[in-house]
């Protein structure tokens, strides 16, 4: 089960974007995620006539670590870390380590 999911509104812990917040927009691979805002890029875009696109300099959200992130307890106002766990029915539910209520999915 993945701690850190698509919509999670997660902290940057390390790196140079530390203490900035956004929204996971997408996982990139098994380990990466692509948040909204974070790790942003100046990338060199030829014009191309047949899809109608001018070309230029974009700024551009690429994948980080999600070592680096650490999900955002709304209630505390601080990063938290996450746990499974598990109900009386049998499904496993994510957590907040600190006051044990569970992260609501987006």
């Amino acid at each position: 089960m993945n701690k850190i999911r698509k919509g999670d509104e997660v902290i940057v812990i390390a790196g140079r974007d530390k203490g900035k917040r956004g929204k996971v927009s997408l996982r990139a691979g098994v380990e990466h995620v692509v948040v909204d805002g974070i790790n942003l890029v100046k990338k060199h875009v030829r014009p191309n006539p047949m899809k109608g696109t001018t070309g230029g300099i974009i700024e551009k959200s690429m994948p980080i670590h999600q070592s680096n992130l650490a999900i955002y307890n709304s209630a505390t106002g601080k990063a938290d870390r996450v746990g499974i766990k598990q109900l009386a029915d049998g499904k496993r539910v994510r957590v907040f380590k600190s006051n044990g209520e569970e992260i609501k999915a987006s």
